[in-house]
């Protein structure tokens, strides 16, 4: 695939053939290191056992066969060495996929996840490429969504896109910076499904205009001969989630969530009706939720406005739809930015000014308490490091922004308790099982935002982690001294938290499934 990537290269970009050659090496051992963490702590198939002698961590297979390597590089946001290796029963594996085929499956799920890897060991080393420089200090709040380069801070897909051409990833990802200009699709009322509020400027009588990301328009909407464009676009950049866009000028205070049947990480990025019906509905409820908790000037939702698709076959298309979300702009003031939590880790804490403890103890005291309180309140958020935003003032915490309501999970019984009734929802995020609401709050906030902050701060900082994970412990046991006994600070300062099994879930039959393994948790020891 690289000579392939380095051909149309020569076509669209010569100038970036020799650093995409040079960052190849290291892209490949990224890739192979974070599927070698997979193997050791997911429940993969093939994988019996595990044990570590001394700094080497051996694998068993089924038939007893062993993989070896350093166990430091199967840590969760390792920085391996271009030169890693496992050692295997027939040879030094190099590769991802020859360490995928360790495991001796022979199923769709393992082809399909063999082209993803190879697809993601290509697009990193093209990112690097293309960001050889290194970070620079983000400008404004759409510079820090585009200064992730390596994606995904602990899956080995970090940068699959799966349906992209070279050029297309190019013109199109984060990652290079581009301005992309969306079509707008006409769609007459009768073949119109939409919620919440449609902006004026994007309606023309009963015919509402549909924003096309321009893959979109040239893979997907050419199936309908019927529909066509206009000649107006509105361009954009594209944010952390390659899909979703801040227009230039056009929209003001949103952001544009496009369709995308491409590949990114574990999902195929369409929107699916259930997700348009949803959004404002829920929007307005977690705000109130928070609101009426207190924390409406620490945690802000950027509200899901509006969301509407074409109806195929009367049927509402998840790949011919678009939502329309408040931006982070709009909930900034002046001199302010608004970081997704992966950036601050992924620029080597860059953005984090004055003492590193202090800065991870005012973003705690600015995250924790509402999110453990409405977690008590039956509202759990998917608060991972793309969906949770820092808004900083001179590179201090001063709130914290969440979006993306279709991860959230609601306890109808806790709600109630608090006086609130669940609207109609068309989706099945709603359920009392609280083990279901507790994974989704901690699998993100702590296995994710927290470990990434502490990993990058005392990596950068030369700080000891348990002094990071104790103030982000002591914030903890304020909040649930105040909070009525519910079990969650259990969960908490349990002995284990939950982690996405990203790499169980892309072997799965059903790929689409969550699958979760236990990792053990630094604040155990601070309870």
């Amino acid at each position: 695939m690289s000579e392939t990537t380095i051909d149309e290269l020569r076509w669209v970009r010569p100038d970036l053939v020799e650093p995409f050659r040079a960052a190849l090496p290291g892209a490949r051992a990224t890739v192979l290191g974070r599927l070698w963490g997979a193997f050791a702590r997911e429940p993969l198939p093939g994988v019996t056992a595990r044990h570590r002698e001394g700094e080497t961590l051996i694998v068993t297979l089924r038939h007893g066969a062993r993989l070896a390597a350093a166990d430091t590089d199967a840590r969760r946001f390792a920085e391996v060495p271009e030169g890693f290796t496992v050692a295997g029963p027939d040879g030094t594996v190099h590769e991802p996929i020859e360490l995928l085929a360790q495991l001796g499956l022979h199923t769709s799920g393992a082809q399909r996840l063999a082209a993803e890897l190879d697809n993601s060991v290509v697009n990193l080393a093209l990112a690097r490429a293309a960001n050889a420089q290194g970070p620079t200090a983000p400008r404004d709040s759409v510079d820090a969504e585009q200064a992730v380069v390596d994606g995904h801070p602990q899956h080995p897909c970090c940068r699959t896109r799966t349906g992209m051409s070279v050029a297309e990833v190019l013109a199109y990802a984060p990652e290079h910076h581009p301005v992309i200009d969306l079509a707008l699709l006409p769609v007459p009322a009768d073949r119109w499904q939409g919620t919440g509020t449609w902006p004026a400027e994007l309606q023309d009588g009963d015919t509402h205009l549909l924003p096309v990301h321009p893959w979109q328009r040239n893979h997907v909407l050419v199936r309908h001969p019927e529909l066509t464009t206009t000649t107006r676009t509105i361009p954009a950049r594209p944010l952390l989630s390659l899909r979703t866009v801040a227009p230039l000028a056009d929209l003001a205070g949103c952001h544009i969530k496009t369709a995308l049947d491409v590949q990114v990480t574990n999902y195929r990025r369409t929107i699916s009706p259930v997700e348009v019906v949803d959004g404002p509905p829920l929007s307005e409820l977690v705000s109130a939720v928070i609101d009426k908790a207190g924390f409406g000037e620490s945690l802000r939702v950027l509200r899901e406005l509006g969301g509407g698709a074409v109806r195929v076959d009367g049927q509402a298309s998840a790949s011919l739809a678009a939502m329309l979300r408040e931006s982070t702009d709009s909930h900034l003031d002046a001199g302010e930015i608004a970081v997704p939590l992966t950036a601050v880790h992924a620029t080597g804490a860059d953005v984090v000014a004055g003492d590193p403890v202090r800065w991870l103890a005012d973003f705690a005291e600015l995250v924790l308490p509402p999110a453990l309180t409405l977690l008590s309140m039956g509202v759990a958020l998917e608060a991972h490091g793309q969906n949770t935003l820092v808004v900083l003032r001179n590179g201090r915490p001063v709130r914290v922004l969440y979006r993306d309501l279709d991860g959230v999970r609601i306890s109808p019984l806790r709600l109630a308790a608090w006086g609130f009734t669940l609207p109609p929802l068309a989706g099945t995020r709603a359920g009392d099982d609280m083990d279901t609401l507790r994974t989704k709050l901690f699998g993100g906030l702590l296995s994710g935002v927290f470990s990434e902050l502490v990993d990058v701060l005392a990596r950068t900082r030369a700080i000891d982690p348990a002094a990071l994970w104790e103030t982000v412990a002591q914030v903890g046991r304020r909040v649930y001294a105040d909070l009525p006994g519910t079990g969650d600070a259990s969960a908490f300062f349990g002995d284990t938290l939950p982690l996405k099994a990203t790499i169980a879930m892309r072997l799965a039959d059903d790929p689409g499934t969550a699958q979760w393994t236990a990792i053990p948790n630094p604040l155990a020891r601070h309870s």
